[in-house]
């Protein structure tokens, strides 16, 4: 269990730049420490930029919604406990479901951001991990490994992908010992450390079923929904305008088409993987086409055609 320190006042982190899932945004000025803010003042308004910065992500509108609930719930129980009324001990570790490339561990990196300021965790920072990070190839060599990946990341956030294959073995599978190492780690660092398991929403399920003792240590649940045609189009577009491509207007449809058709044909298809890979190698697929040619424009740089797209997907 995490418990809020309400009094920690944390220097505010600089913000990364965009990732590729954002919306595209006008530059925002870094918040200056004027004479008359106060270090609550400061941290607000840090707070906001950080909020801000999730609005731009193209999509996920309930995980947007859920975490803004958190963060003011924890907001208010902060001004309780200045106000000497009761409050509630928060419990912040969470369970991330959702199919890969669906924006977990970008949302993992803002709530770490967030809850720095906030004041919840002294560093934000977030350490990812599998199981190949945590579970040893002899008896001892667990506790040892996962030890290791919690000090990394004492003051911030582990976040645990594909955690359910920690539970696949069985009882005599190393994965139990990483779990009770977890376990033990989260009471011995209640103050200076959040947990998030991140997997498949089945085998999410499945996990936490066959662990009933995680459910109330882990109470935040969100799940990331696949993304729509129209996310994955916007996604496409802004990758290519943060690289300074295009696509030309067949281009444009056929990616509809490929994506329509891609999410239709494989369950785990509606995400912003299938589109990373799809647009980088149809950047290749571009400069080979392009290489040998005489008079190269810089439109001819920019632009992506439609045979571009089409070998694309054939790599895939």
């Amino acid at each position: 269990m995490v418990r809020i320190r309400m009094w920690q006042n944390p220097p505010r982190p600089e913000l990364p730049k965009p990732g590729v899932i954002k919306k595209p945004s006008s530059p925002k000025q870094p918040v200056q420490q004027g004479k008359n803010q106060s270090p609550e003042e400061i941290n607000r308004k840090a707070t906001q930029e950080i909020l801000g910065e999730l609005d731009q992500l193209i999509g996920l509108k309930s995980v947007k919604k859920l975490v803004r609930e958190i963060q003011a719930f924890v907001e208010i129980q902060r001004l309780r406990q200045k106000e000497k009324l009761l409050f509630e001990p928060m419990v912040l570790h969470m369970i991330f479901k959702g199919n890969p490339g669906t924006g977990k561990t970008t949302v993992a990196r803002i709530i770490g951001r967030l809850f720095k300021e906030m004041g919840v965790l002294p560093k934000g920072h977030l350490i990812e991990v599998e199981r190949a990070d945590l579970v040893g190839e002899y008896i001892g060599h667990t506790a040892a490994k996962t030890r290791d990946q919690i000090k990394k990341a004492i003051g911030g956030i582990l976040f645990i992908d594909e955690a359910y294959s920690l539970a696949r073995g069985g009882e005599k599978d190393f994965g139990k010992e990483a779990i009770d190492s977890m376990v033990t780690s989260m009471e011995n660092n209640k103050d200076n450390l959040i947990i998030i398991l991140a997997g498949y929403q089945d085998e999410m399920n499945y996990f936490l079923e066959t662990n009933p003792g995680l459910r109330s240590r882990f109470p935040i649940h969100i799940t990331f929904p696949d993304y729509s045609i129209e996310d994955l189009m916007n996604i496409a577009n802004l990758m290519l305008k943060q690289r300074q491509y295009l696509l030309a207007s067949l281009a444009e449809d056929e990616l509809s088409k490929i994506i329509e058709q891609q999410t239709k044909k494989h369950q785990h298809s509606g995400n912003a993987r299938l589109v990373r890979n799809l647009i980088e190698r149809a950047m290749r697929m571009q400069a080979v086409r392009l290489v040998n040619k005489k008079n190269i424009s810089r439109q001819d740089l920019m632009t992506i055609q439609k045979e571009d797209l089409t070998q694309a997907l054939e790599e895939i």
